[in-house]
């Protein structure tokens, strides 16, 4: 019985990994830049072979398979010892890429890979015994209970989708004006408010207290700081009123993208989420621009 709860509980933390990989497609592939996997056609193929031998794995764990147990535990072993490595070349705080792209290399990542991979490892050593009907029974129900959690936590991301795509329903970019906010091409002092690694934007967003649209757009924003490549921080009116007016805010809500040495790429004022997106899109084509 604790052999067959053991195999089912593991089988889904790996089934877990692969489908948090799969539903962050896009970030999970940038976050393997953390192991040096930085052109997009070798992260392409390494995030489609991580899911698909995580998915596999996790099904045959979940059968009691013992080779696959081991092949499990040889994999998180891999795991830990990437991790390690990262941590050791100073790269803490970097997305892992272990469930999706919002983990962060850490000692605890690095002792929680050790100890999956330890307990894969120990799966097909515990002792094997046939669960009675009852015993089938309560593993039926659990599993059951387990389902209408995931269904809970599908519908809940179904219905930020949903508002995410609400809030980009207006299909104009955010409203850039010459002398409103620091100039395009010059250096900012914001720069000092935002960790920002090489390779990675910044993006400062002024706000008010009392501004309703600020309000509605927080969410976003929060989606925006998700992403393992750009860095966000919020300027508040009156707690940063120094930032706002080293800045030259015509008022809120404005945003500022960045590159990591200072120098303003994009700016201007947003409405929506598509408009905050249009900011970061236009940061990233100059700066393209700038490098070529």
């Amino acid at each position: 019985m604790v052999s067959v709860v053991a195999c089912l509980v593991l089988g889904f933390v790996l089934l877990a990994s692969a489908v948090l990989k799969l539903a962050d497609g896009a970030g999970s592939r940038a976050a393997l830049a953390t192991y040096g996997v930085r052109s997009a056609p070798a992260a392409r193929a390494v995030w489609a072979l991580l899911v698909t031998v995580e998915a596999g794995l996790a099904v045959a764990v979940g059968a009691g398979v013992d080779a696959a147990a081991y092949a499990a535990g040889g994999l998180l072993a891999l795991f830990c010892a990437a991790q390690a490595v990262a941590l050791a070349s100073g790269r803490g705080g970097a997305p892992c890429a272990c469930f999706g792209a919002r983990g962060r290399i850490s000692r605890a990542s690095v002792g929680r890979a050790a100890l999956l991979a330890a307990a894969f490892a120990a799966l097909p050593l515990l002792p094997r015994s046939e669960p009675s009907t009852e015993g089938w029974l309560a593993l039926g129900l659990a599993v059951a209970l387990l389902g209408l959690v995931a269904l809970a936590v599908a519908v809940l991301a179904l219905a930020r989708e949903v508002g995410m795509l609400r809030l980009a329903g207006d299909p104009r970019g955010a409203l850039e004006v010459a002398h409103e906010g620091p100039e395009v091409g010059g250096r900012t002092a914001l720069v000092e408010h935002l960790e920002i690694a090489p390779g990675r934007l910044g993006l400062a967003v002024f706000s008010s207290e009392g501004c309703g649209l600020c309000r509605a757009l927080a969410p976003a924003i929060e989606s925006f700081a998700r992403d393992p490549r750009v860095a966000v921080r919020t300027f508040d009116e009156a707690r940063d009123a120094g930032a706002w007016a080293a800045a030259d805010v015509p008022g809120s809500p404005f945003a500022v993208a960045l590159d990591a040495d200072g120098t303003v790429l994009a700016k201007g004022t947003f409405n929506t989420g598509a408009q905050l997106e249009s900011v970061l899109a236009a940061a990233e084509r100059r700066r393209g621009v700038l490098r070529a």
